[in-house]
């Protein structure tokens, strides 16, 4: 998801087209220059002499931008730099750091409406979530001010006489952020708000394919850092391809590392991270289910899963891709469900109206035709979908028709149901035991997030409790996930945590504080070491 680079050109093989004026609009609105190319480095001072990326717009295959990428020695100079950021950074009180995100808050806020026309823009969802994409931004960033009055550690009971114990956090230094293309603005906000607040400086390398959004909302940053005395190098930007992020990854200037991508990737991430002891936030693959009992309100169940599955055209990493129907509502569920469907608005994101975008690559709509051909060729009854959108006004674009699919074979561990595809098709299957559907649910190898639509309040306790699902999310009649609450899954979903809860503790280094301020030091443990 994150090192692809299928979207990286070779230098000057093809130019810049001139920009319609919906584009150009926007870029404008948001400092980013319709010049031939743009430089993608950040540390205090705008540059890039790397490589060229294009940004091209999913919706009409308009190249938006070309984006010079970090050099290795642009790369180790924004490290450097940041390391000193950090040095000013850790000495501001933590209230003081909250206050500047306060700042940045309402300058995101200022610009919420045109950033989140950006991301639709670039990377291909509907204007409606692209905002939201960027509210998420904006409530982090409450959050973290909440935060950074609250980040405490504990006192814990000695058991010596005149001795106390303190459990105490202080800043890690320089955060290392790789994002990926769906979220191209909130993942940045969840690991950046909370590694601010915690006295961090942070190194973002956004996905190759959306560097417009990463340029837009550094600019944004820099200009609340700046005018706050803090150098803007405290949260740098190093656009770039594999070799970027392979070089962030195998730093030893960056003790976390938070990745998002795909679980490929990121196994490779891991090891290379834990290779030199330092840490990793991972967030991969979700692959997540829904499973509806015969008790459930279908008038909630119907439209959340038609949101799940159609949301952001399946690109979403708690997009729903396996759907558990208990047998005694599937027929209605189905038929309810495939009404929606016929109702979907396919078309341009920035459309008022528009419900279903594009895919974000044309690579990405390979994997969808490849994923449909296997649901054919092993027997799957397709209800709905399953091919490329042919009408004129959608063929620039990467449109594909979002997929109702019964496999004709219910076992986790068959790749079509263990095998996440980040596209919109929903694979169906019935049971007649909650047990079953459990089974079903836990039985792949991601644990992202997973939703039963209930009202049962046995089948609810069975579900959140130690015999049901084993992801890091799981709701009960209703999807998603918002700030307030941790963010992350299980298992090859790769067990980190971001946003809300505790999520602010692994930005930090622990220490444990023994302190004595008694007139003797005995030992612990009733040790007797005397002479």
């Amino acid at each position: 998801m994150l090192l692809r680079k299928a979207i990286v050109s070779v230098r000057h093989v093809r130019c810049v087209r001139g920009l319609s004026s919906r584009a150009s609009n926007i870029l404008g609105a948001l400092d980013i220059p319709n010049s031939y190319e743009i430089p993608g480095v950040y540390d205090g001072r705008w540059k890039g002499s790397g490589e060229t990326l294009e940004s091209v717009c999913p919706t009409t295959g308009e190249v938006l931008a070309r984006v010079r990428s970090a050099t290795p020695d642009e790369l180790r100079e924004a490290l450097e730099k940041s390391k000193d950021a950090h040095i000013i950074l850790r000495k501001v009180p933590a209230p003081i750091r909250g206050e500047i995100l306060r700042q940045i808050r309402e300058a995101l806020a200022a610009k919420s409406d045109v950033l989140g026309a950006l991301v639709s823009l670039e990377m291909g969802k509907i204007k409606t979530e692209g905002v939201g994409e960027v509210q998420e931004f904006v409530d982090i960033c409450d959050y973290a001010v909440g935060l950074s009055r609250m980040m405490n550690g504990r006192v814990v009971a000695s058991e010596r006489p005149g001795h106390t114990i303190l459990e105490v956090p202080n800043p890690l230094g320089v955060v290392g952020v790789l994002t990926a293309f769906n979220f191209p603005v909130a993942v940045y906000g969840w690991n950046f708000s909370l590694s601010f607040a915690a006295g961090n400086a942070n190194v973002w390398k956004p996905s190759p394919s959306t560097p417009l959004c990463s340029i837009a909302v550094t600019k944004i940053i820099a200009q609340v850092l700046e005018k706050n005395g803090i150098p803007g190098a405290a949260s740098a930007l190093v656009s770039g391809g594999k070799d970027v992020g392979e070089a962030l990854v195998g730093s030893p200037d960056i003790p976390l590392v938070s990745f998002t991508g795909s679980e490929a990737v990121g196994r490779v991430v891991g090891k290379a991270v834990q290779s030199r002891f330092g840490k990793t936030i991972l967030e991969l693959g979700g692959n997540n289910a829904s499973i509806v009992m015969p008790d459930a309100d279908l008038s909630m169940a119907v439209p959340a899963v038609f949101f799940g599955a159609v949301g952001t055209a399946g690109q979403r990493c708690t997009s729903t891709r396996r759907l558990y129907l208990h047998r005694d509502i599937a027929s209605r569920f189905l038929d309810a469900l495939q009404k929606l469907y016929a109702l979907l608005r396919v078309g341009d994101p920035l459309v008022e109206g528009t419900l279903l975008g594009p895919l974000h690559t044309r690579a990405a709509v390979g994997t969808y035709a490849e994923a449909v051909r296997q649901l054919r060729e092993h027997g799957a009854r397709i209800l709905t979908g399953g091919q490329i959108y042919e009408q004129v006004e959608l063929r620039q674009g990467n449109f594909v028709q979002p997929t109702i699919a019964i496999p004709k074979h219910v076992d986790p561990a068959d790749a079509i149901w263990s095998t996440e595809t980040f596209a919109p098709i929903l694979n169906v299957a019935i049971f007649d035991e909650l047990e079953q559907a459990i089974a079903w649910n836990n039985g792949v190898p991601q644990g992202l997030s997973s939703s039963l639509w209930t009202q049962n309040m046995r089948n609810i306790g069975k579900w959140i409790g130690p015999e049901g699902s084993d992801t890091g999310i799981v709701n009960v009649g209703t999807s998603g996930a918002e700030i307030g609450a941790a963010f992350g899954g299980n298992k090859s979903t790769g067990w980190g945590r971001e946003s809300g809860g505790d999520a602010w503790k692994q930005y930090v280094r622990w220490s444990a504080c023994t302190i004595n301020f008694s007139d003797a030091a005995p030992l612990a443990q009733g040790v007797d070491f005397s002479t």
